[in-house]
């Protein structure tokens, strides 16, 4: 699923690059889309300290992200790192004691303060303390008088020299050098750069805590009733791994009833097994491309082939060549660089070797496995020689394989369509 943001570059004096202002977008189209503050705020911060990552955005500069009066009392900024975020006050958020109070806790935590596309009005009682608070004023060029200007200009530099001023939408040289004589120290605008793309793919959610409860079920002293708790309360998971259990490609007799009976009838080993495959369905679901189907049920096939014949080898761990091989296609799948894919999900070293193309115990069964995915005969000679593997065995692990990845792909379809 492709993910878009924007990010506009503020500027000092000297026409040197000092932060980015991060902007919420929806598509190609470089423009704000019809959604509410509050989530285009929200979207924009998971994209960049989840998604995308500020470091690659912002190269170590601080990021202007805007705050709604919602935001700010749900603190919503205290999750991110204060040497990152500039908390961007808009304009329509009411100067009240409450808001004070929350910027007062903000600025004590570290963060700097803006005030967006800041107007004076008469007879405001609290500017003194909201100035106390402030880093930055954002002073609307395009937008405001010069005497709208001239008041915030004058108050701040006679008694609030330690604020910045900010003077945004920018479009000419002469608008430029009319900010600097009148005192701003940073710009903004189409003079200077129109926001810039970025764009991204995105993993669902849920593929990350997929993920990360397949790494508590790796741990030595991970208990069951801990793993039932973590389970039990994602109304989703739990659903999905009731109705995997039940499945058909389990070929489970049983009726599974509980989440405790779900894991003692998997065992930890195979529930993080299956949390992956859980994992790349929930991928399938966010490609709307129409070829994914097919994607989905090749890398089961070498997800399995790998693991049948690390079992038949006794080459490795399987549990490995399993992820090896259904992760050798998520890149294909996803649309993205493998390296990228990789640096988000908790994978062993060897593994993520092998998806790099390095040499590791399980590469030369990847390698085959592929073959056999592609019916490259030439290669399966090849490939099953250098390994010694007969041909018997080739064609046994070829069946259940490809009959496994069928009946999870036909079960992943079926769930698809039932929950539209």
């Amino acid at each position: 699923m492709d993910i878009f943001m924007a990010r506009q570059p503020i500027f000092d004096a000297q026409e040197n690059v000092f932060a980015y202002e991060l902007l919420y977008r929806n598509s190609e189209l470089n423009a704000f889309p019809d959604i509410s503050r509050d989530q285009a705020t929200i979207e924009v911060l998971v994209h960049s300290f989840v998604t995308v990552g500020v470091d690659k955005i912002a190269h170590g500069r601080p990021c202007f992200i805007n705050f709604t009066e919602a935001l700010l009392q749900q603190r919503i900024a205290e999750n991110f790192n204060p040497n990152h975020v500039v908390i961007e006050v808009l304009e329509d958020v009411p100067i009240t004691p409450e808001l004070i109070s929350t910027l007062r806790t903000l600025k004590w935590q570290g963060y700097s303060i803006a005030l967006d596309d800041f107007v004076m009005e008469e007879h405001v009682e609290l500017y003194d303390e909201l100035f106390m608070l402030t880093t930055y004023i954002k002073v609307d060029f395009m937008n405001s008088t010069r005497l709208q200007r001239l008041m915030i200009e004058k108050k701040v530099q006679k008694q609030f020299p330690h604020i910045r001023l900010l003077a945004e939408k920018v479009e000419t040289r002469e608008e430029f050098e009319q900010a600097k004589r009148s005192g701003y120290s940073l710009f903004q605008g189409y003079f200077f750069s129109k926001p810039q793309l970025i764009r991204s793919a995105d993993m669902p959610s849920s593929v990350v805590s997929y993920f990360h409860l397949s790494q508590l079920l790796k741990q030595d002293d991970a208990d069951i009733e801990d793993v039932c708790r973590i389970i039990e309360k994602d109304v989703p998971l739990s659903y999905n791994l009731l109705k995997l259990v039940n499945s058909p490609a389990l070929r489970t007799k049983a009726t599974i009833k509980s989440i405790r009976q779900a894991i003692m009838m998997l065992g930890f080993i195979e529930l993080s097994k299956w949390l992956y495959v859980l994992a790349l369905r929930e991928i399938k679901r966010s490609d709307d491309s129409g070829r994914s189907n097919e994607i989905m049920a090749s890398a089961l096939f070498r997800a399995k082939a790998c693991e049948l014949l690390a079992k038949s080898t006794q080459a490795g761990n399987a549990s490995e060549f399993f992820l090896a091989g259904m992760f050798s296609l998520v890149d294909v799948l996803m649309n993205k660089e493998m390296s990228d894919i990789l640096a988000q999900v908790p994978l062993s070293d060897t593994v993520k070797e092998t998806l790099l193309d390095a040499d590791t115990i399980i590469t030369p069964f990847l390698r085959l496995v592929r073959a056999m995915d592609e019916v490259n005969w030439h290669a399966i000679e090849e490939k099953a020689a250098e390994l010694h593997i007969g041909s018997g065995l080739l064609q046994q692990i070829y069946e259940e394989a490809r009959q496994w990845s069928n009946e999870v792909t036909d079960y992943a379809a079926e769930e698809t369509h039932t929950s539209l």
